[in-house]
């Protein structure tokens, strides 16, 4: 019996493990309303061959995960008399526009549909923090790996479960609005492990949903969130004139208005989009807007998880390198780096990867090649493997390298390390 070679390829390239995979086609599967019963052997069945076509509803799962036909991770049907036909492109397309579909569907269920299984649900505020503290274990798990596909079907599906809660159950206006804001949250860390992981186009996606969930939820907090996402999306498009229109939106909702930590992080990201259209003079005026309004920001008062980063000023100083290496301001560039990494915790490993990678960049153009290429070879193999963002960063290191032609030492050791990295996926 051979092996199934292609969705070992397949997991691999989004580095997913087997228990990983076997989370993440349960999480579709609640969302879609059947039981998630899959665990690691059943993904070790797939894998060694002993189940060549999986059942129906976990070959849509797998679809919608990978975003290809069954047949193309290598499952076959068993014979043609088994009824056992390959689920067609088109019917895996309809499955993802189901599940990321916008909420109205989800608003008409929630005026009566019950579920099969009896009365209605009370639904109440320790199922909204029951979520979050799902959220936090999401959100901690992004920090670390950045924009694995298997992170952001996980927020997804847990989008979907708060959706489900206000299918099913009955709840007070305060609840329903909190949900919706859960789903509207959950959906933002999709889009930004989406934007991680330079898949736009999914990221598109999360975005024109979670916009609307945050809409119903009616929290400016979180419509911050998901239209400063949609700024960094753009941006990270090289779409500037749709990002500066996405984070204004953010800086004048009421949150940004009203509290100095929201503004501090609305004026560095717009700072960041102006680096990238070369605009020093806006570029420098944002940065000084950030800062005056952290300095005025209540650094004690409890913020959203997700904000962490920003209350001990390391997003700051991050948002600050990614302006200033725009504009080839490259001793601050590095100044700003050096900074970002002495307050990224060591849970961060994703940020501080990605501060290294253009700390190497910062180097590299000032001249300090043995440096710049020690300081990228300080960079996990693993995560370079699972983080596109830091893979792109040293691409572009790479190929300045190459036009300075430098030593031959300093080059040969980056060339020696490059080959390692191919060779060791």
């Amino acid at each position: 019996m051979t092996g199934n070679k292609s969705l070992r390829r397949r997991m691999a390239e989004v580095g997913l493990t087997q228990v990983e995979l076997a989370e993440s086609i349960n999480r579709d599967l609640r969302a879609a309303g059947y039981a998630g019963t899959v665990s690691d052997r059943t993904v070790r069945n797939w894998l060694t061959g002993k189940t060549r076509w999986p059942h129906r509803r976990q070959r849509a799962a797998l679809e919608a995960l990978f975003d290809c036909p069954a047949i193309e991770l290598g499952f076959a049907p068993r014979d043609k008399t088994t009824g056992g036909t390959p689920v067609r492109p088109e019917n895996a397309v309809l499955r993802r526009q189901f599940l990321s579909a916008s909420t109205g569907a989800t608003i008409a269920a929630v005026g009566g549909t019950v579920a099969a299984t009896g009365a209605p649900l009370r639904v109440g505020m320790s199922d909204v923090e029951r979520l979050h503290a799902k959220f936090a274990v999401i959100v901690a798990s992004d920090h670390r790996y950045g924009g694995k596909v298997t992170i952001e079907s996980q927020a997804a599906g847990l989008a979907g479960e708060a959706l489900s809660l206000l299918a099913r159950g009955s709840a007070s206006q305060r609840v329903r609005s909190a949900l919706y804001g859960c789903a509207a949250s959950f959906t933002s860390s999709a889009l930004w492990a989406a934007i991680d992981g330079r898949r736009f186009d999914a990221a598109q996606r999360h975005f024109d949903r979670a916009s609307s969930l945050a809409t119903m939820s009616g929290d400016s907090t979180i419509q911050f969130r998901i239209w400063s996402h949609a700024g960094s999306l753009f941006r990270h498009m090289a779409r500037p004139t749709d990002a500066l229109a996405a984070n204004d939106v953010a800086r004048n909702l009421p949150i940004a208005r009203r509290v100095p930590l929201f503004a501090s992080l609305g004026h560095a990201r717009q700072a960041a989009i102006h680096g990238l259209t070369g605009d020093t003079r806006a570029a420098w005026q944002a940065l000084g807007h950030a800062e005056r309004a952290y300095e005025r920001a209540d650094k004690h008062i409890p913020r959203p998880v997700w904000m962490a980063a920003v209350k001990n000023r390391a997003e700051l100083e991050e948002l600050a390198l990614s302006a200033t290496l725009s504009l080839a301001d490259y001793a601050r560039a590095e100044a700003h780096a050096h900074r970002s990494l002495a307050l990224l915790g060591a849970s961060m490993g994703r940020d501080r990867a990605i501060v290294t990678a253009r700390l190497a960049i910062a180097q590299l153009r000032q001249g300090e090649a043995e440096a710049a290429v020690a300081t990228a070879r300080s960079i996990s193999p693993a995560l370079i493997q699972q983080l596109p963002r830091v893979a792109h960063h040293l691409g572009v290191f790479d190929q300045a390298l190459q036009e300075a032609q430098l030593a031959s030492s300093v080059n040969d050791s980056w060339v020696e390390h490059r080959r390692y990295l191919k060779g060791n996926p």
